[in-house]
């Protein structure tokens, strides 16, 4: 692989498992970690302090670094951005087109972009969502994707830009805490549940949600980008999906290791923006273009969980 690759938004949810899966597979001298916020010292990889709002400042970390792949994952997700809707678009939108204009220019070979579920809406078809359907977004963070999506595509037509995309579905990893989405109540109730044996959900009880284990979602990522370009069909963004569960199937998946767990509801805002999101998500585009396949199904996405924050807890 030549040059190195820039994770930007690094201390997140993502970022966090990413860094470590490409250190893991190209060396830690090959990746360099960027957050608006202080990076931690105990990672083996390089950290620079980045806004990527600031394009002057991304362009000479870039240059620096002799970066040539970018993960771009800054961004303000669907329950955080809709009580500051006007700078959530800015973040999600100028810092794609910083990227998209560096590769343009010939300073990146690839950009990695996500996308997410909340691209579909009310009117989409809920089982099974299609890789190409009618997407009416309801919320701030939706809205950004779905036009992110279409400016990837149309720099990919227009210049050549490299650059791929996945739609997240609900992400629920162990190695960081819940980053402010909607779905992250699948994420928060294992820390709930190792700390106080209760959770108070915001979703309804039988709210179906697309979900997957974060190192499943890391592991397409990754391989998403290792493709040679043309096996890359959709330039807007892949549907990807692992499991699809309600809260109650996913507190009863916690039961069956935990059978003291309680779980009542509190419904609020976040209900309504689930419910214009899938129930379940057609990621067949993605499995036959590039191979993509989970590995983790419900019921060891608890006991991974429960066991990794477990050993947490008493470390």
């Amino acid at each position: 692989m030549n040059g190195r690759i820039l994770v930007i938004g690094s201390n997140g949810q993502i970022g966090t498992e990413l860094c470590a899966e490409l250190a893991r597979r190209y060396g830690a001298d090959k990746v360099i970690a960027s957050d608006i916020k202080e990076g931690v010292d105990q990672y083996e990889w390089t950290f620079e302090q980045l806004d990527v709002l600031d394009f002057e400042r991304l362009k000479e970390v870039i240059a620096q670094n002799e970066v040539r792949q970018v993960y771009l994952l800054a961004a303000l997700l669907s329950a955080t951005a809709e009580k500051n809707p006007e700078f959530a678009w800015k973040l999600n939108m100028e810092g794609l087109f910083n990227v998209l204009n560096l590769a343009k220019d010939g300073l990146l070979d690839k950009v990695f972009w996500p996308s997410s579920i909340a691209v579909f809406g009310p009117n989409t078809p809920k089982v099974n969502t299609p890789q190409d359907t009618i997407m009416q977004p309801t919320t701030v963070y939706g809205i950004s994707k779905q036009a992110g999506e279409n400016w990837c595509q149309y720099y990919h037509k227009k210049y050549g830009v490299d650059v791929r995309s996945i739609r997240y579905p609900g992400l629920i990893g162990y190695k960081s805490l819940p980053g402010g989405g909607t779905t992250d109540y699948a994420v928060d109730i294992f820390h709930q549940a190792i700390a106080n044996g209760h959770y108070t959900c915001f979703l309804d009880a039988q709210m179906r949600l697309p979900m997957m284990y974060m190192g499943d979602a890391v592991k397409a990522t990754v391989d998403i980008m290792e493709q040679p370009s043309e096996m890359i069909k959709v330039r807007t963004s892949y549907n990807l999906s692992g499991i699809s569960f309600t809260p109650e199937e996913l507190a009863n998946s916690i039961r069956t290791q935990m059978p003291q767990f309680r779980m009542d509801y509190k419904l609020d805002y976040r209900n309504e923006i689930a419910a214009s999101w899938p129930d379940s998500i057609d990621d067949s585009a993605a499995r036959q273009d590039w191979g993509w396949k989970n590995e983790v199904d419900l019921q060891k996405l608890s006991k991974i969980m429960l066991e990794n924050l477990s050993k947490a807890v008493r470390n």
